[in-house]
């Protein structure tokens, strides 16, 4: 059996690679550039982008199941071409924006194009990527040893990269799967201020909590630029999920996490929900959504853990 994963030098699914591998299958990984790609000697590197359908007839050939990268400007066509080519399965890397219905615009009309398209289909919706932590604390942390944010004690359930991997690994190589949609978080909610403890305690280094105001925030975020200034709008409050205003001093619940900014593919940068998909029926899914712990029979990973695996990128 030949699986092709798309997104496959991204966060996640470096790790979905890495896990079908081991599980003895054959793994043809789509990116820009292969030789770049620093992807397992046992995976088939094939040149590809989402964003050009064509580019995945070759690498569909032979292929009886997806891994499918977000990529909403083109999902109706990718899975059109999957169907063409004899694909039978496909798991999409989703959000859990979907599920509590902030989502109708980016990972959504994914989710409707491969129910849609006739094949086996399930959904991964984590919630939000411990990874953007690095993103957006790394650079203060490994200059100043400081994280500024307006809310130390706001509560979120930041999930490994590696439970998402697992998640959509399992829903791949085994059946009973088709039809659900998986939610993936944390085992259990941390205030920001306790995230950072646990980042400072993996470090063995004291990590300051600086609380500023949303404005002062969003500043900072500005400044860094990158990730941290592409999403600081949404991350503060300061828009919805789908770039819409919101006056953070009228949001009953401000800078709560309105789940995951996207999964990063090191060939691309995936907007976190920006992204429209104008002929896209943006009802809500009807996907039954359970807990990935019962397809993996695995708990989540603790965010002590994440951040011990992820010590350097602090340093």
């Amino acid at each position: 059996m030949r699986i092709l994963v798309t997104g496959a030098t991204g966060t996640v699914g470096r790790h979905v690679v890495r896990g079908l591998i081991d599980a003895g299958t054959d793994v043809r990984a789509l990116t820009r550039d292969p030789r770049r790609a620093g992807l397992p000697a046992r995976a088939e590197a094939v040149t590809g982008d989402l964003t050009r359908p064509a580019d995945l007839r070759d690498a569909l050939k032979g292929v009886e199941r997806l891994y499918l990268f977000p990529e909403p400007g083109t999902a109706r066509e990718v899975m059109a071409l999957a169907r063409e080519a004899g694909v039978r399965r496909v798991v999409v890397l989703s959000s859990g924006a979907v599920t509590a219905g902030y989502d109708t615009s980016y990972h959504l009309p994914v989710e409707r194009a491969a129910e849609e398209s006739g094949l086996e289909w399930t959904h991964v919706r984590p919630g939000e990527f411990a990874m953007n932590h690095v993103a957006l604390w790394g650079p203060p942390i490994r200059t100043e040893r400081v994280v500024r944010h307006p809310y130390p004690d706001l509560e979120s359930r930041p999930v490994h990269e590696r439970d998402i991997a697992d998640m959509a690994v399992t829903a791949l190589l085994a059946d009973g799967h088709t039809g659900r949609a998986y939610a993936v978080d944390g085992p259990s909610p941390l205030t920001l201020r306790e995230q950072v403890r646990a980042i400072a305690a993996a470090l063995g280094e004291e990590i300051r909590f600086d609380e500023v105001t949303p404005e002062e925030a969003r500043e900072h975020y500005l400044r860094q630029g990158g990730f941290a200034a592409e999403n600081a709008d949404m991350l503060l409050g300061f828009t919805d999920y789908e770039g819409n205003p919101v006056d953070p001093e009228q949001d009953e619940d401000p800078g709560a996490d309105p789940g995951p900014t996207a999964d990063r593919d090191t060939d691309r940068h995936a907007d976190p929900g920006t992204g429209t998909d104008t002929d896209t029926d943006t009802a809500g899914s009807s996907a039954p959504c359970f807990p990935a712990a019962t397809a993996t029979g695995r708990p989540a990973r603790p965010f002590a853990v994440w951040a011990r695996d992820h010590a350097d990128d602090f340093r």
